[in-house]
């Protein structure tokens, strides 16, 4: 399995704006100098992130981004699955209640399923505090 470069870009700015302090903002363009990510694909990133209430912006000369929470309020997970939407291992995993036809009687299903949790779980088991 392999996250997108834009899950991974996603939580490198949100670590960034962790590391700004608590409720200051940061301009986009000098995170795209520290991180040395584009502009404009930090611009898509940050609408992702908040659409999803990750973060807030501020206009003006000392607007920008900053967590909408505590750093310590958030995982890594809750970061990769505002950008990847669900995170599963296989596809029938992502369906609540599983919709696989198969599901019943997949000799397979448990290995994934606790892969699935194994994965979420390590996801979660840390904070951008703690990561910062």
């Amino acid at each position: 399995m392999k996250f997108s470069t834009k899950s991974r870009y996603a939580l490198r700015l949100m670590l960034d704006l962790a590391n700004a302090g608590k409720g200051e903002y940061v301009s986009l363009k000098d995170v795209s100098e520290r991180q040395g990510i584009s502009l404009k694909y930090l611009e898509q990133i940050v609408s992702q992130l908040a659409r999803t209430g990750l973060v807030k912006s501020s206009r003006g000369p000392q607007g920008g981004y900053r967590l909408a929470k505590d750093a310590s309020q958030y995982t890594p997970g809750d970061v990769i699955r505002a950008i990847e939407g669900n995170i599963a291992v296989v596809a029938c995993l992502g369906d609540h209640p599983n919709a696989c036809a198969r599901s019943a009687y997949c000799p397979t299903l448990g290995f994934w399923e606790g892969m699935n949790t194994l994965l979420n779980n390590y996801l979660d088991s840390m904070t951008l505090q703690a990561m910062a």
